[in-house]
């Protein structure tokens, strides 16, 4: 409980010693700042908010093997991630980079080749062939799977040497991809007959101009475009955006109301109001970069009194896509993932689950319960109830509603905490404890092992 008081508004109040007031100061100060004494306030009454049913997988880690077999190495995932609960994956780039064979899709050249020109010395992209990506497409249609594509809007790679009058130099910027489609010149990139540059250049790569008109319809205007070709030929419901700190989030926005779809931007910060205010400006979700780097903090240096409030979750959930580890960064130690996974499967916003986390690195019938919860019992606001250095125990507020007790230290431990439900059995779903049972106020002592977590809900 978190508790403040003016002093001066207490030495000016009438009637009651000096003396005493100070005396009253310190054990209210005393009483309050113990945080293992910590006690919620009283909870609101049930909502009628229901859990959500995504739950989203990033197919794909850095450097996945070469040769061609991705594609229809995911295919045999589908099943299982399927009846898992996984309702969306999340593919790599699924065209021809500048790489070739070796390739993982942001170095774009051609938007139109999925692995069946030959360019770049190679015909199949390092995931597939055309034929691989489209069989892919259909079996997760089949199963109900949606799917989001990466999309690189910021920059392309292996176009030919041409004079470019604005610089007065060569640049690389002329592209004729073997497609046919969205040939591009110096005055598709920056620096051009629009402005010298946007608001960011990747590396070396030839940096597209998004107010060239031209451009604005290759990606998103026309029906054959980049987008709408994506959404309507291939099957793709919605799009992770990269690196968009490069270019202004108008280009995004007008992507969504060209095209439509899920729409998530890889807008890589640790400042919160960075990415809301991005977000806001793109009409889109972000990955909740903000999140992820308190998770680590609070899982990887005992500050777990730190999540309160923290992430985009905490600005506006429906606009978080909140995750433990990417293809780019995997700060979080093996040691705590799982407790990280036990808190975005149960706080408010999207979760991603990695690749690499489910399949290789941790205990995926511990995951797959996870993500039962999720589906089926994380619904509602978020209220915290307990936190330390080492503990963290919030609710979910909805139906049914859920408590759940992070515990990254070395002992097991149980606190007493405030729950919505008097006289109730609530079950450990996670199988870990035993079931306990609340008092007539909804007050009731939950335990959790060490370097673990639980789950409680109404049995």
């Amino acid at each position: 409980m978190t508790f403040s008081f003016n002093m001066n508004y207490l030495f000016k109040t009438k009637h009651i010693p000096a003396a005493c007031l100070l005396s009253m100061a310190f054990v209210l100060f005393a009483a309050c700042s113990d945080k293992d004494e910590e006690v919620a306030p009283t909870l609101p009454a049930t909502e009628s908010a229901v859990p959500s049913e995504e739950v989203m997988m990033q197919a794909f880690y850095w450097d996945v093997p070469a040769g061609g077999t991705w594609w229809d190495h995911v295919n045999t995932k589908l099943d299982s991630w399927a009846s898992a609960g996984i309702t969306t994956v999340w593919l790599p780039p699924v065209t021809k980079g500048q790489s070739g064979q070796y390739s993982m899709g942001y170095d774009p050249f051609d938007y139109f080749d999925f692995g069946q020109y030959n360019q770049h010395g190679t015909t199949e992209t390092r995931f597939g062939s055309e034929a691989e990506l489209v069989s892919l497409l259909q079996s997760a249609k089949s199963k109900d799977i949606k799917l989001i594509a990466d999309i690189v809007l910021n920059h392309n790679s292996g176009g030919d040497s041409e004079f470019n009058p604005y610089t007065n130099k060569n640049t690389w910027t002329k592209f004729s991809p073997a497609s046919g489609k969205f040939n591009r010149t110096y005055e598709d990139f920056h620096a051009n007959r629009v402005h010298a540059a946007d608001e960011g250049f990747f590396g070396g790569f030839s940096d597209l101009c998004h107010d060239v008109q031209y451009v604005q319809n290759w990606l998103w205007n026309r029906p054959d475009g980049v987008g709408k070709y994506y959404k309507n030929t291939l099957g793709f419901h919605g799009w992770r955006f990269d690196y968009v700190k490069g270019f202004h989030p108008s280009v995004v926005k007008k992507w969504n109301a060209a095209v439509g779809g899920v729409s998530i931007g890889e807008y890589w910060d640790a400042d919160v109001e960075l990415v809301y205010n991005w977000c806001l400006e793109a009409n889109s979700g972000a990955f909740d970069f903000p999140l992820y780097y308190a998770l680590d903090k609070a899982l990887d240096e005992n500050m777990m009194y730190r999540l309160e409030n923290k992430g985009l979750i905490a600005k506006d959930p429906s606009l978080a896509y909140t995750f433990v580890a990417n293809h780019d960064t995997d700060e979080i130690s093996a040691r705590n993932k799982l407790q990280a996974y036990a808190y975005i499967l149960t706080a408010e916003g999207t979760p991603f689950i990695f690749y690499k986390d489910y399949e290789t690195l941790l205990d995926k019938t511990k995951l797959n319960t996870l993500i039962w919860i999720k589906k089926n019992l994380a619904a509602g606001s978020s209220t915290k109830l307990f936190a330390s250095a080492t503990e963290y125990i919030f609710s979910r507020n909805g139906t049914p509603g859920l408590v759940t007790y992070i515990n990254n230290g070395t002992a097991d431990k149980e606190r007493k905490v405030q729950t919505r439900w008097a006289n109730t059995v609530l079950k450990d779903f996670t199988g870990i404890n035993p079931d306990i049972t609340t008092d007539a106020s909804g007050l009731v002592t939950i335990p959790s092992k060490a370097n673990s977590y639980a789950v409680y809900s109404p049995k």
